[in-house]
């Protein structure tokens, strides 16, 4: 399949869990698909481009590992992402990356490299200082709980955010921002 062909079959996707299913399924099955979803999730104009992020975020929830050769580019990528539907997408595939690194996935923690994680840190907080919706700012907080364990920095800089945002922010945001709260004062 080419990407035009993929980018057309994409008009299909839409967010019915059997249907992102179903086109996750054939994406994992036909791995040479993943680099044209990538391209044309990279194609950030284009609304499309949402329906690509949300094919990859099943394919990274499905099978973490199939993105895994995709890491580099996606991430050194990410930050040119900016459709409301695409960027929350985005943010879970950085939670799913931080969260398999921190369960100690061999796998991913070879191919994350000190970068990739600076990129995830950068992104996670542009998300969760930007104008975004409660979904980014949600996964992002909590990527960015668990990088703070190596990068002493980052709890602090966190607070600061959650707590100069919470009366500004939905009950949602608030829910999150109380649970990460009390763990980063736990330790």
């Amino acid at each position: 399949m080419t990407t035009e062909e993929l980018y057309k079959e994409l008009s299909y996707v839409n967010h019915s869990r059997d249907n992102r299913k179903r086109y996750a399924d054939l994406v994992i099955n036909n791995p040479d698909l993943l680099p044209k979803v990538l391209d044309i999730l990279l194609r950030v104009d284009d609304k499309h481009s949402a329906r690509a992020a949300w094919l990859l975020e099943f394919v990274a929830r499905e099978n973490l590992h199939a993105i895994l050769p995709l890491t580099e580019r996606l991430l050194s990528e990410m930050h040119r992402v900016h459709l409301d539907p695409a960027v929350r997408p985005m943010a879970k595939i950085c939670e799913y990356l931080i969260e398999a690194y921190y369960k100690d996935d061999e796998t991913v923690k070879n191919v994350l490299t000190a970068k990739m994680k600076d990129q995830i840190i950068e992104n996670c907080f542009d998300w969760m200082i930007n104008d975004e919706k409660i979904a980014p700012k949600a996964y992002s907080m909590n990527s960015l709980y668990l990088l703070g364990q190596d990068y002493d920095w980052i709890h602090p800089e966190l607070v600061l955010i959650l707590e100069r945002d919470f009366q500004m922010q939905s009950s949602g945001f608030k829910a999150r921002a109380r649970h990460i709260l009390k763990k980063i004062k736990k330790n």
